[in-house]
């Protein structure tokens, strides 16, 4: 397998505050690669960065090969990196389908006379935008929402849009930021059939995830963070096993 994201020596300080210091790692492509540790280990912030919300203090993140450090979050994704956030960021004044279709305005040709003038070629790019939304919504198992108001949905139809909205952009590579936070357990099990299928069909998912049996079922390769520090890295019968993040995390 090829390397798909390289992290080398990465580190963020917030004043004289490490938040995460010498973090280095790789994911491979097709991997389902998570993140793990105690509250404050510096999980998220280590995903800001590598997605472009946090420029590093020092270190290097490469995305396919190419240095991808200091880019913002846009250029990301159109090099095929996206992600969903911790605190969802769902457009409530909008239908479910149109959250979604904002994913997909990257993929979108329609340049600035066509949009001015609604010119065929903007209503076909908007048919395709809607299109694959709606496949999308499917996908993910919020088919029934298609043209409800967001504010509509349940808490756990909303976790699948924002993912759904993020696989609008086609990325290689989808970082998921506690997507299991606050579902019970029929919708955890839906979502890691969800992130099961996401893999099979080709893209890298990072995850960040504090329900350790999700993780632990779901999950190729860990790393495990404490105080912004690498403590651990290997497959999960390995992390189960580890004295030190028996100590730290998992409880004795």
């Amino acid at each position: 397998m090829t390397a798909l994201i390289e992290v080398k020596g990465l580190d963020k300080a917030f004043g004289g505050v490490h938040a995460v210091e010498n973090v280095s790692f790789a994911v491979e492509a097709g991997q389902v690669y998570s993140v793990i540790g105690p509250n404050g280990a510096g999980k998220t912030t280590l995903f800001n960065l590598i997605t472009g919300l946090y420029t590093p203090t020092g270190g290097e993140i490469r995305l396919n090969g190419e240095t991808t450090t200091n880019l913002e979050p846009n250029e990301l994704a159109q090099r095929g990196m996206c992600r969903t956030f911790q605190q969802m960021q769902i457009c409530m004044n909008m239908t479910a389908i149109e959250n979604v279709m904002l994913g997909r305005h990257l993929k979108l040709k329609s340049g600035l006379l066509t949009t001015l003038f609604r010119l065929p070629a903007l209503l076909r790019d908007e048919k395709s935008a809607r299109d694959r939304a709606a496949e999308l919504m499917e996908y993910v198992g919020c088919g029934e929402y298609l043209d409800a108001e967001a504010s509509a949905m349940s808490y756990g139809a909303l976790k699948r849009l924002e993912i759904a909205r993020a696989l609008a952009a086609d990325p290689r590579v989808i970082l998921l930021d506690e997507p299991a936070a606050g579902l019970n357990a029929t919708e955890t099990a839906a979502l890691e059939d969800l992130i099961r299928k996401i893999a099979a069909g080709g893209t890298t998912v990072m995850l960040v995830e504090h329900d350790m049996k999700l993780v632990m079922g779901i999950s190729d390769h860990l790393l495990v963070l404490n105080y912004g520090r690498v403590l651990a890295e290997g497959t999960p019968a390995e992390i189960r096993d580890n004295p030190d993040v028996i100590a730290a995390y998992l409880g004795g």
